[in-house]
């Protein structure tokens, strides 16, 4: 019998063990994903795309990205988000961009407070604004299938209700489950505490929230950040986004 001492040990040639840890596979060290505004970083979004905007109760909301992405005055968007049920005075949200006539469609499990309504409920009223209403847990986990390039998912949720109607209908375990597809975006706008100039993320407390499964789930992400240090700037042991997820990176204002 032989042991693992028995075998040759893989030489890694110098020049590529020397290379940076990226994920661009162009010239890293000539291409950074650092932007200058947040409108620059955005500008090539073209109307009608699908886009996840992190954030829950006013906690990890990307607020210069939102500004940046009013600015450009796209339209036609398909929003996939937490909603607008609550937002803190002074701060820019999402809806300010619904507001500002550029959105088609939002699916968020709360899309507007139920009793001081706002610009989206009017909207909405008015029928200028198309809404799809999807359970918290289910939205994650349509979002985490994406990301996983998974097709879809059964899930127990909103059995035996409205949200049921029209979906196929399995038994596990004695239990009925629903089928729910996979969501992916265009592009995902995501909020962090910090981010090395590769891309890698961390975050702060609940600001974490949805940032890390939509930045797995969109086709370009850009994300964020109060601080960009250089690479090994931040513990390893702190990075939950990994730079392979992250395309672009913006600074708070």
């Amino acid at each position: 019998m032989r042991c693992c001492c028995d075998y040759p040990v893989l030489q890694i040639p110098k020049k590529i063990r020397d290379l940076p840890m990226t994920s661009d596979q162009e010239n890293p060290a000539e291409k950074s994903k650092v932007y200058a505004t947040a409108e620059s970083a955005l500008g090539d979004i073209s109307n009608g795309a699908s886009v996840m905007i992190a954030g829950f109760a006013g906690s990890g909301v990307p607020e210069s990205l939102l500004r940046g992405l009013t600015a450009t005055g796209v339209s036609e968007l398909t929003l996939i988000c937490q909603g607008t049920w609550l937002a803190r005075q002074g701060t820019f949200g999402i809806a300010d961009v619904v507001a500002n006539g550029q959105v088609k469609k939002m699916l968020a499990p709360m899309p507007f407070h139920p009793e001081y309504g706002g610009t989206v409920k009017e909207l909405w009223q008015a029928g200028k604004l198309e809404l799809e209403v999807v359970p918290q847990g289910i939205l994650a986990e349509r979002i985490r299938a994406g990301g996983a390039g998974i097709g879809g998912v059964f899930l127990p949720t909103g059995s035996k209700t409205r949200f049921a109607e029209g979906k196929e209908l399995r038994q596990f375990d004695g239990k009925e489950h629903v089928l729910e597809f996979a969501l992916k975006a265009d592009v995902a706008l995501l909020r962090a505490n910090e981010a090395d100039t590769l891309g890698n993320l961390a975050y702060d407390g609940t600001g974490r929230n949805w940032n890390p499964t939509m930045a797995m789930a969109a086709t370009m992400t850009v994300a964020e950040v109060d601080r960009v240090v250089d690479p090994g700037g931040i513990d390893p042991e702190l990075v939950i986004t990994q730079a392979i997820f992250i395309d672009r990176l913006v600074l708070a204002t």
